[in-house]
């Protein structure tokens, strides 16, 4: 028997029998006529990460495909059943009431969702408006920025989300502005993080803005953004915070970034229906961002970005999805997601032919995690690599690629997802190598 194959033996034999499903059982999808209650406690974070009890009655509040085994939760967060039948009560309501409605009920209603989202976020109702995602509302704060002049310099990292790194080379055009880039290892440390930023405040002279990404949607690298930018205040630099991933998954309060200006993601990771996000500037700096397009400068954060015509509804639902956040409780939520990372990401490590994306700093690490097979880092190689757990196991995740040490497969459960639906990626994972 080959060395690496007894590697991986040994490997799998630290899993539990469980493991070498090739797919998750009926209980880990399990439909229910009702919602179990979920039970109020005070049992530590840590140690309720593992009362099983306690997330099958979370379970039962979503009700998900059960024709994969579904580790693909990082495109946007399920809604809740409670949130899902608001959803569709309100849908209703506007569809019977139309512009009656819209134009004497909704504006008052509209604004109380706003402040119960400023109150979650932690800020002032005056220091947010909803948006229809994170992706709106961060180019808003980008394109918007009118702090930059020709010869300026911004900063953005292989980490970042796409569409944001677009905008701001963008900002070349816009403002005549320089545009660096840096790259981070593929498994930095936090010093190595904070490093690499600093250095990059110290070789550019005129560097104003920076954009950082909390936790970056290629392979769930949680980003210290609070010391970058305390860091680069020192320096005089701006810091545009994209907290799409972050926010609902973490436990912090939006003014622990230390940023004047963050956008959040509200389907992700709270549960609100596609399309709900929120753009947060400080009080004081809302003058350092353009209107929007024909937009009179009233002073409010709202007249930064225009949505238009919204989905009344999926606003309308925050309020439950909210609720079902708290009851679960944030800081329970990061327990569990990250006891659900490690029970893949520690066997894999093991593997010597997997390559794990997700540093083992519990600090820098999330949901949200990679991998690939060793030295096969194109696209093409983890396109395949993504179809062959699903091929075969019915594992369904998605590939990722943008990283300067390659592409990759990225896995994100929830706070539905089974440990076993876990075990079956890590038997998938050991399969891999005889293929």
């Amino acid at each position: 028997m080959g060395g690496r194959r007894r590697s991986l033996l040994a490997a799998g034999a630290l899993l539990p029998a469980a493991a070498m499903l090739s797919s998750p059982p009926a209980s880990a999808t399990a439909r229910y006529a009702l919602p179990m209650e979920i039970p109020t406690t005070t049992a530590a974070p840590d140690m309720l990460a593992r009362d099983e009890g306690y997330w099958a009655a979370v379970a039962s509040h979503f009700e998900i495909t059960d024709e994969v085994n579904h580790l693909e939760n990082g495109y946007w967060g399920a809604m809740g059943r409670e949130t899902l039948a608001s959803y569709q009560r309100h849908t209703a309501e506007v569809n019977r009431g139309n512009a009656w409605y819209g134009r004497r009920a909704f504006p008052a209603q509209y604004m109380a969702v706003q402040r119960q989202v400023a109150e979650l976020l932690g800020v002032g109702a005056d220091e947010i408006a909803l948006t229809r995602g994170a992706t709106e509302a961060m180019l808003a704060l980008i394109g918007g920025y009118n702090r930059l002049q020709p010869g300026d310099q911004v900063l953005y990292a292989d980490i970042d989300y796409d569409s944001m790194i677009g905008a701001m080379r963008w900002l070349q055009q816009r403002r005549g502005v320089q545009v660096e880039r840096i790259a981070l290892p593929a498994v930095p440390d936090h010093a190595q993080i904070l490093q690499a930023y600093e250095a990059a405040f110290a070789r550019l002279p005129r560097l104003k803005l920076v954009l950082l990404t909390q936790v970056s949607h290629r392979h769930g690298l949680v980003v210290p953004v609070a010391e970058i930018a305390q860091r680069a205040r020192a320096h005089g630099i701006d810091v545009i915070v994209d907290a799409a991933h972050g926010f609902g998954q973490i436990d912090y309060a939006v003014p622990q970034l230390e940023a004047d200006f963050v956008g959040i993601n509200l389907h992700k990771w709270i549960g609100a229906p596609v399309g709900v996000g929120a753009l947060y500037v400080r009080r004081g700096r809302v003058a350092d961002l353009d209107p929007y397009m024909g937009e009179t400068d009233d002073g409010r954060v709202g007249s930064r970005v225009h949505t238009g015509t919204v989905n009344f509804a999926a606003y309308l639902a925050l309020p439950e999805a909210i609720a079902l956040h708290q009851r679960i409780g944030v800081a329970n939520k990061q327990a569990r997601l990250r006891y659900l990372r490690e029970r893949w990401t520690l066997p894999a490590r093991q593997m010597a032919h997997i390559e794990v994306l997700s540093p083992p700093d519990p600090g820098l690490a999330s949901a949200l995690a990679s991998f690939r097979l060793r030295g096969r880092t194109s696209v093409a190689d983890n396109m395949a690599l993504q179809k062959r757990p699903l091929d075969e196991h019915r594992v369904f995740t998605t590939h990722r690629d943008g990283l300067d040490s390659g592409a990759c497969v990225r896995v994100t459960p929830s706070v539905f997802t089974h440990p076993t639906q876990i075990d079956a990626l890590v038997a998938a994972l050991s399969s891999l190598e005889w293929a």
